[in-house]
C-alpha cells in the first residue's frame, strides 16, 4: 500500500522533528517526504514532491501560513494548520471549517486527524474559506461562517441565517429564502463561533436567533415570530435578558 505523503512546514526546525516523531510513532499509514522552514520554499517542495497532506504552520517569516492561496491557482492537497495557542485563532479556524492544531501539539488531537485523513475522510479547501481565515485573523471579526451540509461546503453570511435550530446532536440552519442546512454540529459550538455578535442571542437549549429577522414575540405562550414563517420557543428564563437586548439595540 502506498504511503500518504506529508509535507512538514515550520520556521523551527525543533518543530519539524517533533511532529514527525509522533505521526511515525501513530501511523504506518504516512511518510515525511520533506520539510521546509519558510512558504516560498514549502512552495517549491509542493511542486516537486506533489504531497497528499501539508502540515502548514500559520506563524512564519516573511509569509503567513494562509498566504498559500497566493501561489496556486487550486489547493489540490490536504492542508492541516498548525498554530501557537490563541482563543481567537482558534475561532477563526472553526469559522472557516479548516483542520488545525495547536501547539504544543496533542497526541489525540493528532491522530484523529490522521484517522481521518488515511480514511479519505476529506473536504477539499477551497480558497474562499482560507479568506475567510485570513480576514478573520487580521481583523479578529468576520460576517460568514463555512459549514458542511451533506458532504458539501457552503458558505453563509451572518445576515442571511435567521434562526438555528438544535436537533439532537444536529443543527437545522434556517436562513433566508426559506433555504435549510442541516449541519452535524451541537447548538454550543455555533453560539461559540458567534458569541461576538450581537446580532445572536440564545434564546432556548435548543434555539439561537438573529435579532435582526425578529418580527414579534409572544412571552404567554414563549414563542418568537421570525421572518420565513419560523417559529422559535424562549426560555422563561432568558426572556427578561432577551428583552434588555432588543432594548440596547433600539437604543444604541
Amino acid at each position: 500500500m502506498e504511503k500518504i505523503k506529508i509535507l512538514l512546514v515550520d520556521d523551527e526546525v525543533s518543530a519539524h522533528n517533533i511532529l514527525s516523531s509522533l505521526i511515525k510513532h501513530l501511523s504506518n499509514d504516512f511518510e515525511v517526504a520533506g520539510t521546509a522552514t519558510d512558504l516560498p520554499e514549502a512552495v517549491k517542495l509542493i511542486q516537486q514532491l506533489k504531497p497528499d497532506v501539508v502540515f502548514l504552520d500559520i506563524e512564519m517569516p516573511e509569509y503567513a501560513g494562509y498566504e498559500i492561496v497566493q501561489f496556486f491557482e487550486e489547493i489540490n492537497f490536504e492542508i492541516v494548520f498548525v498554530t501557537a495557542y490563541n482563543k481567537y485563532a482558534v475561532k477563526a479556524f472553526e469559522l472557516a471549517a479548516l483542520d488545525y492544531l495547536v501547539k504544543p501539539v496533542q497526541i489525540e488531537r493528532l491522530q484523529n486527524t490522521l484517522e481521518r485523513i488515511s480514511n479519505k475522510l476529506t473536504h477539499k479547501i477551497n480558497k474562499e474559506q482560507i479568506e475567510i481565515l485570513n480576514s478573520s485573523l487580521k481583523n479578529e471579526k468576520v460576517d460568514q461562517i463555512v459549514i458542511i451540509d451533506k458532504g458539501n461546503k457552503q458558505i453563509l453570511n451572518h445576515a442571511d441565517i435567521i434562526a438555528i435550530e438544535a436537533q439532537r446532536s444536529y443543527c437545522n440552519i434556517h436562513t433566508l429564502s426559506d433555504r435549510r442546512f442541516c449541519v452535524s454540529k451541537n447548538l454550543k459550538h455555533f453560539e461559540s463561533l458567534l458569541e461576538d455578535s450581537s446580532n445572536f442571542f440564545r434564546v432556548h437549549k435548543s434555539w439561537i436567533v438573529n435579532l435582526n429577522h425578529l418580527e414579534s414575540y409572544n412571552k404567554s405562550n414563549y414563542k418568537l415570530f421570525l421572518k420565513e414563517s419560523i417559529e422559535a420557543k424562549i426560555s422563561k428564563y432568558r426572556i427578561s435578558d432577551f428583552e434588555l437586548a432588543i432594548k440596547s439595540r433600539t437604543y444604541s
